[in-house]
């Protein structure tokens, strides 16, 4: 027969010579794993704790009249320090400088930054390699962006090729128009491919990279918002571009028809007729001359034009 293994029943015995001069209060006393956990715990966060002092000098106290951030670019294109590329854009393009030497900052090409606190110039990137300061709280290592206001809830959109702010959830690209667009107008904006690549048609500022806000209007084509207010302020309202109304008329046009109304012509235009079109729907309508207005047969808009006759 095979060997069997044999289990024993008598209780172990232990030989506690080694523990002799270890007395009761030093068994207590003995460290546990979780007072360790505890310490480097502790630690852990002490040092954190630091690291995040460390980043957190000069929130705020840095930066030009664009970004409050805490560090300075080098340009690619001039081998200059500036705060900012609007800052480079704005002394490079100023009427002083020779017009052949002007150019704006290729941003996406800004290898090397400055920190503000320290002086280190560096490889872009969030945290300076020397002092460990955060150079912005908002970090794009695709635009090259610092800046500490993260207030203005930027964020990159990967569509435009560019940061914008006001939050993305509020905003969504259109790919035709090319630009971002309010999630109000998601469902209801006509679309204008390019619709922001172009200059304001009042002030002649670009567009696309403006700081100032822009507004859709309602024929599809973009303008700075300042610069409607000042229109309306000047009692223009067509769209400066298409002619097209920028708002809802309905109740000027009311007044139009009041103002004819009580303005009988004389009689030898009394059965003048005229050829119009229509700025707002584009159709062409032959209506009865008035000094006043021509009113659009089909939209009912006073905002039209002769066309012949």
């Amino acid at each position: 027969m095979g060997e069997v293994a044999v289990m024993h029943s008598e209780p172990l015995q232990f030989d506690c010579n080694d523990m002799k001069h270890m007395t009761e209060k030093d068994v207590y006393n003995l460290p546990s794993n979780e007072e360790h956990i505890l310490e480097e715990e502790s630690s852990q966060s002490t040092n954190q704790k630091k690291i995040n002092e460390l980043q957190e000098r000069g929130y705020m106290e840095y930066g030009c009249q664009h970004y409050r951030r805490r560090c300075r670019i080098r340009a690619p294109c001039c081998n200059e320090i500036f705060d900012c590329r609007h800052c480079h854009n704005e002394t490079k393009n100023n009427i002083n400088i020779d017009q052949k030497h002007r150019h704006d900052i290729p941003r996406h090409q800004v290898k090397q930054v400055i920190c503000s606190l320290c002086g280190t110039e560096q490889e872009v990137q969030q945290n300076c390699i020397n002092c460990g300061v955060c150079m912005g709280k908002y970090y794009c290592g695709t635009c090259k962006l610092f800046d500490d206001d993260v207030s203005k809830q930027q964020y990159h959109c990967s569509g435009c090729g560019i940061c914008r702010t006001g939050g993305c959830e509020n905003f969504f690209h259109c790919y035709k128009c090319g630009c971002c667009y309010s999630t109000l107008l998601k469902n209801s904006h006509p679309c204008v491919e390019g619709a922001m690549h172009h200059d304001c048609p009042i002030c002649f500022e670009f567009l696309f990279e403006s700081l100032n806000d822009v507004t859709v209007l309602l024929c599809g084509h973009t303008i700075h918002k300042s610069c409607l207010k000042e229109m309306r302020e000047h009692f223009q309202y067509a769209c400066p571009l298409c002619s097209k109304s920028v708002c809802d008329m309905s109740k000027v046009w009311e007044k139009f028809d009041l103002e004819i109304a009580a303005t009988p012509m004389p009689e030898q235009y009394q059965n003048k007729m005229v050829w119009i079109l229509c700025n707002d729907c584009g159709k062409t309508s032959h209506v009865q001359f008035h000094l006043v207005a021509q009113k659009c047969l089909n939209c009912k808009s006073y905002n039209t034009r002769q066309t012949r006759g």
